[in-house]
């Protein structure tokens, strides 16, 4: 089963619905260990994101994953923007005209989307950031059978990235403003983590 261009779209607009509905829960995470922005910047960026729908509608998937990079970039401050503005515009460049891409793609693309933000960030596993997340699904998609359906692959992919988000809890964060914290960034659930949990379980309710 591929994943079509419609879905893609259906995706962004579920991450719109859902940064909106969680900006205070992730305000508060990031409250907790950093400047307290993420909820707001999150929610700020796919507002404008959304905006861009009606421009996007007949665009194949690579133009649509680009654009929503640059407006991330351009629209969201923090650590947020640049790291998700990276990840969809290196997300884009493997699936150039596409109005569908299968299993083999979708997960080609991420692993490019990834590899961005590892190269921009510099995080590694057990950094406590969103890479903790981002990682371990990774992983399980590459070892998994991709001629599956798509909708239990991402199911997988879901509950790959719960059980690893609930991992940054213990961990003592070493990288951006959480870093300043040392010891004392332990016992709270990293925020980008959180959103890209959120990502992943938007594009699984995309599919489903």
């Amino acid at each position: 089963m591929a994943l079509t261009q419609k879905q893609i779209l259906q995706w962004l607009e579920n991450c719109h619905q859902c940064f909106t509905e969680q900006r205070d829960y992730l305000t508060q995470l990031d409250t907790s260990i950093g400047d307290g922005d993420h909820g707001l910047n999150m929610q700020r960026g796919f507002s404008k994101v959304a905006e861009k729908f009606p421009t996007l509608v007949d665009k194949d998937i690579s133009t649509i994953l680009k654009t929503v990079g640059m407006t991330l970039l351009s629209q969201v401050g923090g650590a947020s923007g640049p790291l998700y503005g990276t990840f969809f515009l290196k997300a884009s460049q493997s699936i150039d005209g596409k109005q569908d891409i299968s299993s083999e793609e979708l997960v080609q693309m991420l692993k490019n989307g990834v590899e961005g933000i590892v190269s921009r960030g510099h995080a590694k596993l057990g950094d406590k950031t969103m890479c903790d997340v981002w990682l371990p699904v990774l992983d399980e998609l590459e070892q998994a059978d991709l001629h599956q359906p798509l909708c239990t692959l991402l199911e997988s992919a879901v509950k790959k990235a719960k059980i690893s988000l609930e991992a940054t809890i213990p961990l003592v964060a070493k990288k951006g403003r959480a870093s300043y914290l040392a010891e004392r960034s332990v016992g709270y659930q990293d925020p980008g983590a959180t959103s890209t949990m959120y990502m992943l379980e938007a594009l699984y309710q995309a599919v489903k």
